[in-house]
């Protein structure tokens, strides 16, 4: 068998492959990058899943340990080439009790479904062995290099040392002919002990048999007393059944005529309800409803014009306010530029002037006169209009303060004004600002109130319409509402009638089917001498001691059978005791089996361990460079080492970790070579098996595998990169590498 591709929806893989070629392959990953997922993916492919495995202490089954951890279902596919044919197998999980349960095998590129290849039976007929064989041969595990014992593996070896039939294994058959042992006799228990046991019991039942029959005889007597008491009590109950019954009868016409009654009063009442046209419950529930809503809006629409006329109110309040201001009839823009009403601003007078140009010329002239008198002409001119001029100039000095001390006043005056007027237009401005927003509340709540006026005539009026068309003297809303009451009243009568017709009916109905058909002359039963209850109870108190006396002879009875008939108690007896003599023959022969088994199982040990032990050791020798030369093993594969030019063996368990890898891998090798057939060519699967191995053993292993890849085909799983490195530019090796998450690189 070859390996082509391994496609993997499995534990850690999710839609990943693997594709491999012939000979030996190293597939080199870290760990946890699922070189374990690929190889449990390999076996479960080939012998699928073991779905009855539980979760144990220490232990996860494969369903579980490997179940896809993005949390779809468990699936894969194989391309392999067996017997010259290159075939395509599929396991996929349809019920998630049953992983990878669904399985095809198809001839590759056909789609030819491959006749007897079986999910069950895949491994087994592309490999030609089992999976207990595959997985201590072939399939090689760090932590499982040790081979355990298994019957189908010492089946396969028995087979290729003896007859070459796989039928046979010694741990099998001495574990069933020691179960045939045990099963006759183990210390107090099996079938010795049990027929042993049985004897005795039966001669005791022997001794009671005849104290029983005395007892079930009385027994039976009280029974038949109680049962003849029994049936004429029986009679009298039934006799007070057919009197009820002619009762029940008459019950029954009472309410047929009650139901008949009611029905045609329903009928009546919803023939006038049609006539009138009275509406469903569900339209005067609405009309009703919008009834209410009315009111409903005829308080809105009353507290909208309570509100529009208080906002009319504020309205012509502040608009009186307005009109009361010095600057009504203007807008505050208006009122803004309107001028200031103040007094001319005082300027220096003309006449000032010319008094201030008569003084002036006064003094002039008069000093002019009066120097005259005592001056030249020369020096009279200068002073005279030297001082004129003084005059005239001091006049209009006082003159300009008097004017400046005014303008000052009246600028204190016009910035009062000023004031007084600026306070004036910001009162009138929101004077103005309260009015428009007085007049837009009142434009709201009218328009509000109209709103609401309006929903309520066209609401009224939609009522009306509707009420009018079964109550057309409905011309007001009280009036329609007293309508829908009336309405109201007679669908209630209505659903009352049919209730009640329909209760008379089912009473009726009820009755019928409680009642038994009248039979002849019931109608005129006379009343039983006795109450119902009181015979009942008598029934009751009779039957239970009749159950009593019956349970009573029932457990002699059962006692008796139990016991059994005396001759055949006796016959039993004489039939235990000849069993009893065949059993203790044939366990004295079973022993003499066992003996004969152990004899012939370690002739076929003294046969089957050289073989292996030589080529485990060839294989060994190859392994250490030499270091051992030989391998000694038991049939439970319990093995020895023998170091080179030492006659003294050593136990696996005084090697080196690295050292006893080695072995095992050694006897591994040797089994799969001895064990495996040679026509199938069955892979060898190595996961992380040279782990423990130093550098010179491992190259040692690499070597010998390399020439055993020549016959089958090898996948050696690593975490190491020597193994890669140590065949760098070999042609005849395929390498791969995974990352961490297991795609190639």
């Amino acid at each position: 068998m070859l390996i082509r591709k391994m496609s993997a929806t499995f534990g850690r893989l999710q839609n990943q492959s693997l594709e491999l070629q012939d000979g030996l392959n190293i597939i080199e990953a870290p760990n946890e990058a699922g070189k374990s997922t690929w190889c449990a993916f390999l076996s479960a492919m080939l012998f699928g899943i073991n779905s009855r495995e539980r979760d144990k202490a220490g232990f996860i089954a494969d369903k579980n340990r490997f179940a896809p951890w993005a949390g779809v279902s468990m699936s894969g596919r194989l391309d392999c080439l067996a017997e010259d044919r290159e075939l395509t197998l599929t396991r996929s999980t349809r019920r998630q009790t049953a992983p990878m349960g669904e399985f095809q095998a198809v001839y590759a590129g056909t789609g030819e479904p491959v006749p007897g290849l079986t999910g069950p039976s895949c491994g087994e007929t592309l490999l030609g062995v089992s999976r207990e064989v595959f997985e201590r041969s072939a399939f090689i595990r760090q932590a499982g290099l040790a081979i355990t014992q298994d019957p189908g593996l010492e089946r396969r070896i028995a087979a290729l040392i003896t007859s070459g039939e796989e039928g046979t294994s010694y741990s099998e058959a001495a574990d069933t002919l020691k179960k045939q042992l045990n099963r006759r006799r183990h210390n107090k228990t099996g079938q010795l002990p049990a027929l042993e046991e049985e004897l005795r019991e039966t001669e005791r039942q022997l001794e009671e048999l005849e104290e029983l029959e005395v007892q079930l005889f009385s027994a039976r007597g009280r029974t038949e007393a109680l049962e003849a008491e029994k049936a004429a009590l029986e009679e009298e109950l039934a006799a007070c059944d057919r009197w009820e019954a002619s009762r029940r009868h008459q019950a029954q016409a009472q309410a047929e005529t009650a139901a008949r009654e009611t029905a045609e009063r329903a009928a009546d009442l919803r023939r006038r309800t049609e006539e009138e046209r009275i509406p469903e419950n569900d339209a005067i529930g609405r009309l009703r409803g919008a009834i209410v809503n009315l009111e409903t809006v005829r308080r809105s629409l009353k507290k909208a014009r309570e509100e529009q006329d208080e906002a009319r109110k504020q309205a012509l309040r502040a608009e009186a306010a307005v009109n009361d201001s010095p600057f009504a009839g203007h807008t505050p823009e208006q009122a803004a530029r309107l001028p200031l009403s103040l007094e001319p601003r005082p300027r220096l007078p003309l006449w000032g002037a010319l008094l201030a140009l008569a003084a002036g010329l006064g003094v002039w002239a008069a000093l002019f006169v009066f120097a005259r008198q005592i001056l030249s002409m020369s020096a009279v001119l200068p002073l005279s209009l030297g001082c004129g001029c003084g005059a005239g100039g001091l006049c209009l000095l006082v003159l300009g303060i008097l004017t400046a001390q005014r303008q000052k006043r009246w600028e204190t005056r016009a910035a009062e004004v000023r004031r007084q007027r600026q306070g004036e237009l910001e009162s009138f401005t929101a004077l103005c600002r309260a009015a428009e927003a007085a007049q837009s509340d009142l434009s709201a709540k009218s328009a509000a109130a109209e709103t609401l006026y309006n929903t309520l005539t066209t609401n009224e009026q939609g009522i009306l319409l509707e009420v009018r068309r079964f109550a057309p003297a409905a011309f007001d809303v009280p009036a329609a509402d007293a309508a829908l009451r009336a309405c109201a009243v007679r669908r209630r009568e209505l659903t009352e009638a049919v209730g009640a017709a329909r209760e008379a009916r089912l009473r009726c109905d009820l009755l019928a089917q409680q009642a038994p058909a009248p039979g002849d002359g019931e109608e005129d039963l006379p009343a039983p001498a006795r109450d119902r209850d009181a015979v009942a109870a008598g029934l009751e108190e009779t039957r239970n001691a009749l159950a009593a006396a019956r349970s009573e002879a029932d457990r002699l009875s059962g006692q008796l059978h139990a016991l059994g008939d005396p001759v055949v108690l006796r016959s039993s007896a004489a039939h235990l005791r000849q069993e009893i003599e065949v059993l203790e023959g044939e366990y004295g022969a079973i022993q003499l089996a066992m003996e004969a088994l152990t004899s012939a199982n370690t002739a076929l040990q003294t046969r089957f361990s050289p073989e292996l032990g030589r080529r485990a050791a060839e294989i060994f020798r190859e392994l250490t460079d030499g270091r051992y030369t030989g391998v000694t093993l038991d049939r439970s594969f319990h093995l020895s080492a023998e170091p080179a030019g030492d006659s003294v063996s050593r136990d696996a368990a005084l090697l080196s970790a690295g050292a006893a890898d080695q072995l095992y891998l050694a006897v591994r090798l040797a089994v799969c070579d001895l064990v495996l057939p040679a026509e199938t060519r069955v892979p060898i699967v190595l996961d992380d098996a040279l782990t423990n191995f130093d550098n010179a053993r491992c190259a040692a292993a690499l070597r010998y595998l390399r020439s055993a890849a020549e016959n089958r085909q090898i996948l050696l799983f690593t975490c190491h990169s020597r193994e890669a490195e140590f065949f760098a530019g070999d042609d005849g090796v395929s390498i791969q590498r995974l990352t961490e998450g297991g795609a190639l690189v």
